[in-house]
């Protein structure tokens, strides 16, 4: 091993929307202090309960990516993983998430854009 995951960044136009967003569905702190980071209006943070931290970065201009158009591609997802697909599918939405794709017929997963329009996808566990 030549490098450690320090942290995934999600550009976006808005920093605090995107970061409580994933707050919501993962848990966590957003914006925990940490001497990696300088905290700003244009970046923010989320310490996530089991280690994981993902950062968040505004991009002036923001385009969202349109799934599955290869014309502006979802250049990497989330796979989440649920026990009640349901359940999460209503309560993503009501976080500000958007339903994409409804799956693969089978119902062990669905595809969601969160609100700044990057595909994440709920995994039957």
């Amino acid at each position: 091993m030549i490098t450690k995951l320090q942290c995934a960044v999600l550009d976006c136009a808005d920093v605090g929307e995107l970061s409580r967003f994933y707050q919501s569905l993962l848990g966590g702190e957003v914006n925990r202090p940490d001497p990696r980071w300088a905290l700003g209006a244009g970046w923010a943070t989320l310490h996530t309960d089991d280690g994981f931290v993902l950062a968040f970065q505004r991009v002036d201009d923001y385009r969202p990516p349109h799934w599955p158009d290869p014309a502006r591609p979802q250049q990497f997802h989330f796979d989440l993983a649920v026990e009640d697909l349901d359940q999460v599918h209503r309560d993503v939405l009501d976080r500000g998430a958007t339903l994409l794709d409804e799956g693969d017929g089978r119902r062990s997963w669905r595809v969601f854009a969160d609100p700044a329009g990057h595909p994440f996808c709920l995994v039957r566990d």
